[in-house]
């Protein structure tokens, strides 16, 4: 069972409209803001039967936290910050960085691919299609990929990001183009990544991992904004394919070896916690400065990783379509990270400010005009990409200017777990999930029962509702809703 899980949060919740709740500073001793949930009346139902608005009243807490701590209406418990959990800090007011506001899995993110393929074509040879996927893509964890790197090599990758994998002819310039940040934080530092996290990471570049990552074939069911779907290159009952993977091994152990050394660091500076979990350390101090460079690292390796993945996917399009990836149109439409923290510039009080912003099951959701968006995308926004749980729905929207507004530029990464992978498990015996998907029209293959069993539909919320809020909280906005057809997991 996920701590938190059965303990019902019983604090303070003051409804601020619709798709708002307030958690008031005067709560808990030490908070310095407001906490801030996104959800309406039925969500929230939810999310107070764990303890996740306590960890949203403890980020409160934090040194140089900035206007509130925020939760994305996905949220549920996590280590240190819930899932869905938004957090700036102000390094000028003595803000501080904490693994536990990224996560475990550094960069874990979702990629979008989109092709001129319909449903009539792809229904036929859809058994054969997922089959080769599986096949072709090393799914489940501890899985090794068919490319094995040397350490230098895997350093340039962390250093420089899916641009590295060019001369490898594992990627296209478009490819890095159309991904968050172009795929590189310039401010990682591969040297400050463990000997154990490289180890980890050598043979990993190009696998799926465990847990809720897949490679799911998928057609656009609905579109609701035309302009954005066109400049998307997304129309009604085309295909589709949606990778969702991160750093594996390698960003895991960095946040493993984050947590060892900044144990004591918040008692060195000062710093007074109410979770042992919110871990941190002043950006600009030597330990923060470590932390972020580590970080930085696995975060470009996980960029390089789902650029791999979608190579991968392309080739097994070619052999199962007889013919090139160019010629099918499998061109990425976007790639977003949910797991990062990054120097970003925003309005706070009235005048721009640089702050360090923690999303952590979170999506970055820049709004129309934004300068880091690709050229194509100014005029609509950044695409965002909202994956669902095998037998139901995935979404794509585009960042609205109410995220720069409220949550610094933050929208919701996912569905949000509603019970806990041991639960779900318990609930799944005696079934056949993958029968069960096949009746709603979906082909899923899984190294083992007990993958497709902790992420059946029913473990997680209403994707649809949760996409509401953002949509309505102006965070943003629904441009086509995406129908799994087949998917690959571990």
């Amino acid at each position: 069972m996920i701590a938190g899980e059965g303990r019902r949060y019983a604090g303070p919740l003051e409804k601020v409209n619709d798709y708002c709740y307030r958690i008031p500073k005067t709560y808990k001793k030490g908070m310095r803001v407001d906490g801030l949930i996104f959800a309406n009346e039925a969500l929230i139902q939810q999310i107070v039967d764990d303890q996740a608005p306590e960890q949203v009243a403890n980020v409160a807490t934090l040194p140089g936290i900035q206007v509130a701590s925020l939760a994305m209406p996905d949220i549920h418990w996590g280590y240190g910050f819930c899932i869905g959990g938004v957090c700036a800090t102000d390094p000028k007011q003595g803000g501080v960085i904490s693994p536990g506001g990224v996560g475990y899995d550094i960069n874990c993110g979702v990629r979008l691919i989109r092709s001129n393929l319909t449903l009539a074509d792809v229904r036929p040879r859809l058994g054969r299609l997922v089959g080769a996927l599986f096949a072709k893509i090393p799914c489940g964890a501890g899985q090794s990929g068919s490319r094995t790197f040397s350490v230098e090599e895997l350093k340039t990758l962390m250093r420089e990001g899916p641009r590295a994998l060019l001369a490898y002819g594992l990627a296209e310039a478009r490819d890095i183009e159309y991904t968050e940040a172009r795929g590189r934080l310039d401010w990682a530092e591969p040297d400050w990544v463990s000997e154990r996290a490289l180890e980890r990471g050598r043979d990993q570049c190009g696998t799926l991992g465990g847990g809720n990552h897949f490679l799911e074939v998928q057609v656009v069911d609905e579109v609701f904004d035309d302009v954005a779907a066109q400049a998307m290159g997304l129309s009604q009952g085309s295909i589709c394919v949606l990778i969702h993977s991160g750093s594996r091994g390698l960003g895991y152990q960095v946040c493993v070896d984050a947590l060892h050394q900044l144990a004591g660091v918040p008692a060195m500076y000062g710093i007074e916690l109410p979770d042992r979990q919110l871990a941190c350390a002043p950006i600009g101090s030597p330990e923060g400065q470590r932390y972020l460079g580590a970080m930085g690292a696995a975060a470009n390796y996980a960029w390089c990783n789902r650029q791999v993945l979608m190579h991968d996917a392309r080739q097994v399009f070619e052999s199962v379509f007889g013919r090139s990836w160019q010629s099918l149109g499998m061109e990425l439409v976007y790639d977003v990270a949910h797991n990062t923290a990054k120097p970003e510039e925003h309005e706070v009080g009235g005048r721009k400010k640089l702050v360090y912003v923690h999303r952590k099951g979170a999506t970055r959701a820049f709004p129309p005009g934004h300068p880091d968006l690709p050229e194509v995308y100014r005029p609509i926004g950044q695409p965002v990409l909202i994956p669902g749980s095998m037998g139901t729905a995935s979404w794509v929207l585009v960042g609205q200017e109410g995220s720069m507004k409220l949550t610094f530029g933050s929208t919701c990464h996912g569905a949000g777990r509603a019970m806990s992978r041991t639960r779900a498990v318990q609930i799944a015996s005696g079934r056949r999930v993958e029968a069960e998907l096949a009746s709603l029209g979906v082909v899923a293959r899984a190294r083992a029962w007990r993958g497709l069993a902790e992420e059946q539909p029913a473990a997680y919320k209403d994707v649809d509702l949760v996409v509401e809020v953002v949509h309505r909280a102006n965070l943003s906005k629904k441009v086509a809703r995406l129908r799994p057809l087949g998917v690959i997991k571990g």
